[in-house]
């Protein structure tokens, strides 16, 4: 009996390594995207929870570089989750790859690789970054997003922002102006991770898109800690 226990074990093991050597780089990005999130929800001093429920998009890009000192430009890819329904009411829905490209990140320094989190808070926003590639600060407002359980001190900040943004980097997490970047689609990766020609807006507007299994990780974590949309629009509909 213990044989076969053991012989079970190894075969796990061995398939476990198979699948996680047989991810491509996109599949990879993906997983990362959900270690990047959970890690910023454990965060004590993180997004005030008020903004995240009202949230109808949230985008992680981890580990944004950038090319080039003091005015330099930036670069990164990760994912967008959106909640499912015409209203954006039900629950968290499968990834979609985006990319950000442009503007330089005024906090990073040298070649410092920084996390990135997005919140897209209304229709106009979610319209726009699904539509095309979008000009932060120009397409579709952003500002830096206030930080810490309670947000209510900086109100006038977020009731205007279409896209709120925060980053973290070595350990600090804070708000971020993105003003000047860019904003995609990357139907690209999207296609690596779901292994067919597929874009972004028809992955969010889907009722019934699988989340694939290198996404989980990101999708829990949002849905554990927002299971629903609070917004005042979404709870009159």
């Amino acid at each position: 009996m213990k044989k076969y226990l053991v012989a079970a074990t190894c075969l796990t093991l061995v398939a476990g390594a198979v699948f996680a050597k047989k991810l491509n780089n996109e599949q990879k990005r993906l997983e990362e995207c959900g270690l990047v999130m959970q890690e910023v929800l454990n965060v004590p001093d993180n997004i005030p929870q008020e903004l995240l429920e009202k949230a109808e998009c949230v985008i992680v890009i981890p580990s944004v570089k950038k090319l080039a000192f003091g005015v330099g430009a930036s670069y990164g890819r990760g994912a967008m989750v959106c909640r499912r329904g015409e209203t954006f009411r039900g629950p968290w829905g499968a990834p979609a790859m985006y990319a950000l490209e442009g503007g330089s990140v005024g906090f990073q320094i040298g070649g410092e690789a920084t996390d990135l989190i997005l919140l897209v808070m209304n229709d106009r926003g979610m319209e726009s970054i699904l539509s095309s590639k979008v000009k932060l600060g120009a397409d579709a407002s952003v500002a830096a997003g206030p930080k810490g359980r309670d947000a209510s001190a900086n109100t006038d900040a977020w009731m205007r922002a279409e896209i709120l943004s925060y980053s973290r980097s070595r350990g600090l997490f804070a708000g971020v102006s993105l003003e000047g970047s860019t904003l995609r689609p990357d139907d690209d990766a999207s296609a690596d991770v779901y292994g067919r020609p597929i874009k972004a807006k028809d992955i969010v507007r889907s009722q019934k898109m699988g989340v694939p299994a290198t996404g989980r990780h990101l999708v829990n974590a949002l849905q554990k800690s927002t299971p629903r949309n609070e917004s005042a629009r979404a709870s009159n509909q």
